[in-house]
């Protein structure tokens, strides 16, 4: 078609062929020009583009811009105040190096090796971003293909070749709308968390401890008691969490594992995109925007990922248990210490509006439910074995705590004392049929191999068929393989 021919309709269907095309970056001016015969201004149509084509440089295979997530949180993190003042350093400072000496007579887990740091709310959202991307990749990719898919099937056949390039706009709108939430979300956090630990999973770099001055004054604002001993509660708690997840190495890995697996278990309400993806009008977000605000995407979860959130509740518990009995015993010197530790186990359990959108986008809760039960069992433990054998339990994943030990805490500190007089530890029933297998007393093993060979199977004892059973057919657990 002679390029005189062409009506200003041509020229914006195949403006859009050469953005969902990927080719954009080459979209001639004359061709913005001759549009004005729809009424639609070049110069913003340009922009447009620009816009457009910064979003797709920008977005990784799944379709969100983690840079666009990293802005937004800063953005908000930095509003109010950049810096740590000096005498805010110097006081935390002190209360960190006091709250080291006191630490190290409650626990023999030893010391960290960087010094504990105050930090602004922008370093928080900086250093702990990356574990944030884990956490939430996995819902953000749910989207985003749930998005293209519901496109692509709407689409008629002729329309497919086009729909594929705008299903990578769908796919990369999608993703910029999550990360601008996330964004908002974890922005929203670095105004509420007082330290690293704060949030309960491992977001700081390992064996890193620090505080944010800025959360730390407003936290204090309303307890009514004297700063210095806020400063050294707060300072002993973190460093106590930071040297746990140092001493235990393999612990980092065991929570962000089971927090991933969790997020991988979520799924989108496909239903509700198909619908919204029906008459989405990429211009006007608002409703997709909404949808993510308030967790509608997200539908009620299956037994398994309660199963799942089950787990992971108890593993925070039992972690924030511990650092709740060593950082009590540690501040047993400070008037105000069992006030403060009140208002931390509150906050924890109810969490701020952050958290809670935070549920709402990724459909994780991370609070620690058990975690008075918790503590409990790790005061039990302490008082009848010790401090040393008490933390030698985070050596290996296998001595951890389980959940049954927080239910039954009187069982756990029997094994331990059987432990300490030097007393075997009683059998249970992985070690009666590790026992069992050691001997040869399983017949299932000759079962298998004769199934596995096509036909029975003789041993110097006679036939397979009917060997190892006795005359009501049970099997003869005395036979051996």
């Amino acid at each position: 078609m002679a390029d005189d021919d062409r009506s200003p309709e041509d020229d914006f269907q195949e403006l859009m062929r050469q953005l969902f095309g990927g080719g954009a970056g080459g979209i001639d001016p004359e061709q913005l020009s001759r549009m004005s015969g729809m009424d639609i201004d070049p110069a913003m149509m340009q922009q447009i583009m620009r816009q457009l084509q910064g979003v797709f440089a920008n977005a990784g295979e799944s379709g969100v811009s983690w840079d666009m997530a990293k802005r937004q949180a800063l953005h908000i993190a930095n509003q109010e105040g950049l810096g740590v003042t000096a005498g805010q350093r110097t006081d935390l400072d002190q209360a960190f190096a006091l709250a080291t000496l006191w630490l190290s007579e409650a626990t023999g887990i030893s010391d960290l090796s960087a010094p504990p740091t105050t930090i602004t709310r922008g370093a928080w959202v900086e250093a702990t971003l990356p574990v944030w991307q884990e956490l939430a990749e996995p819902v953000a990719t749910s989207i985003a293909d749930a998005l293209t898919t519901a496109l692509s099937e709407q689409s008629p056949e002729d329309m497919q070749e086009l729909v594929q390039g705008a299903g990578r706009l769908m796919r990369t709108i999608g993703g910029s709308l999550f990360a601008t939430q996330l964004g908002q979300v974890i922005g929203s956090l670095s105004k509420e968390v007082v330290s690293g630990g704060d949030v309960g999973i491992p977001l700081m770099p390992d064996g890193q401890a620090a505080i944010l001055p800025q959360n730390f004054a407003d936290f204090g604002r309303d307890l009514e008691v004297p700063e210095d001993q806020l400063a050294l509660y707060i300072a002993t708690r973190e460093l106590a969490h930071a040297r746990l997840f140092r001493h235990a190495r393999w612990l980092r890995l065991h929570v962000i594992s089971q927090v991933t697996d969790f997020a991988r278990g979520v799924h989108v309400d496909t239903e509700m995109l198909e619908d919204m993806a029906s008459r989405f009008d990429p211009s006007q977000p608002e409703e997709l925007r909404a949808a993510l605000e308030s967790g509608a995407l997200l539908p009620p979860r299956s037994e398994a990922q309660d199963a799942a959130l089950a787990r992971l509740e108890n593993l925070l518990a039992t972690i924030e248990g511990w650092v709740e009995v060593v950082t009590e015993d540690a501040t047993s010197r400070l008037p105000s210490a069992p006030r403060i530790a009140e208002a931390v186990r509150r906050r924890r359990a109810v969490g701020g509006p952050a958290e809670r959108a935070l549920a709402s986008l990724v459909g994780l809760e991370i609070r620690p439910r058990r975690m008075r039960e918790a503590a409990a069992m790790w005061r039990a433990v302490t008082d009848a074995v010790g401090p040393a054998a008490r933390d030698a339990l985070w050596d290996y994943p296998d001595l951890m705590p389980a959940a049954s030990d927080i239910d039954d805490p009187a069982a756990l500190v029997a094994r331990l004392e059987a432990r300490a007089r030097g007393e075997a530890p009683a059998p249970d029933e992985l070690d009666d049929a590790l026992a069992r297998l050691l001997a040869g007393e399983f017949p299932e093993a000759g079962a298998e191999s004769a199934e596995t060979s096509g036909g029975p199977v003789e041993d110097e004892q006679g036939p397979a068929d009917g060997a190892g059973e006795d005359e009501s057919g049970a099997p003869d657990d005395h036979r051996p393989v």
